[in-house]
């Protein structure tokens, strides 16, 4: 009897190690590059969910079953903000009400650039370099961020052409395509896993020290890899890579469109088709996303070649590369399209 009773204790402590008697932190991550730097942060210790799976957009996605499923059972939930995941706004307050949710977008030391003034191409043309550089950027320093208080940028624009209001003051929601908000962004996430689960903070910081170290370097190397095509004119989809742009040295020409949920009509098409002609526009860039179509239709009878980049991740495996795969893929398009 004694030995059947020690067998069922063995067994039993077994069954609770097995389930979780030492409860494992359930991680949610709304997109795939905040799920990526997630991901990094705890490698070794548990694998965070993501949210916006595949090719999905946070502009225009509607959350399933599992998903809802997924915030419920949540202890930590990592977005960017409202101004992206727009899906997640209501639903983080039913469904996640018992979880630290991080909001990203507000993490102190952040980049933050305003949207830029005006429509597509009337933004940030460059048809004189000069003007540009007059406004005193330094590309590729940190001197030339725009804080939270707006120095050193012009109003931010209201109704733009495309019918899409942004509303003075607001940032630009793509943080992370500018690797030192990615840093942020981990030393963010670092903080969060460590209260939550002390018990792994040794393993978090491990893990975060090697990220920071590797977005150093993946911003040296990109910083070299668009050197050579800086004064490049080229067309994005819709106005997302300002961060990109802004620490790498780049200008888009313009954007297609301000807003991606806000397709453009025929006449603003003819006269996109018209500036990049008259602009001498080199590579006009789709997104996965979205309908490719519209870029044929762009470029037809102009010289522009067509390219594709990918500011999500959509095409790529979610996980802990996927961040520096992004990067990496999105330097390659624009280089060797503008190189031709």
């Amino acid at each position: 009897m004694r030995r059947l009773r020690q067998l069922v204790l063995a067994s039993t402590a077994m069954t609770l190690a097995a389930t979780g008697a030492v409860h494992a932190l359930d991680v949610v991550a709304s997109v795939k590059p905040v799920h990526s730097l997630v991901a990094g942060v705890m490698e070794g210790v548990g694998e965070p969910g993501l949210l916006v799976r595949g090719a999905g957009s946070p502009h225009t996605y509607s959350m399933r079953p599992s998903e809802a499923a997924m915030l419920e059972g949540a202890d930590v939930v990592f977005w960017v903000g409202p101004d992206l995941e727009m899906f997640l706004s209501g639903a983080l307050g039913t469904l996640a009400s018992g979880a630290t949710v991080v909001e990203l977008g507000q993490s102190d030391g952040l980049v933050r650039l305003e949207y830029r003034e005006g429509g597509p191409f009337d933004s940030h043309a460059h048809d004189e370099k000069e003007a540009h550089d007059d406004h005193g950027h330094d590309h590729g320093h940190d001197d030339h961020a725009h804080d939270d208080d707006g120095h050193g940028h012009e109003e931010a624009h209201g109704h733009d052409d495309d019918g899409h209001d942004h509303a003075h003051g607001a940032h630009d929601m793509h943080f992370w395509l500018d690797p030192e908000n990615a840093k942020v962004f981990v030393g963010q996430i670092e903080a969060t896993l460590v209260a939550a689960d002390p018990d792994n903070a040794d393993e978090y910081a491990q893990n975060a020290d090697a990220l920071r170290d590797r977005l150093d370097e993946l911003l040296v190397e990109t910083g070299e890899a668009v050197a050579d095509v800086a004064d490049g004119r080229f067309v994005v989809f819709h106005d997302a890579y300002q961060y990109y742009e802004n620490r790498f040295g780049v200008t888009a020409t313009g954007s297609i469109t301000v807003s991606p949920d806000v397709m453009p009509g025929a006449a603003r098409i003819d006269e996109i088709r018209t500036r990049v002609q008259e602009l001498d526009v080199t590579c006009v860039f789709a997104e996965p996303q979205f309908e490719p179509r519209l870029i044929e239709v762009v470029t037809e009878g102009t010289d522009a070649r067509a390219g594709v980049l990918d500011p999500l991740g959509a095409d790529l495996e979610e996980g802990p590369e996927l961040y520096f795969d992004l990067i990496h893929n999105m330097t390659t398009s624009l280089t060797e399209c503008l190189d031709g």
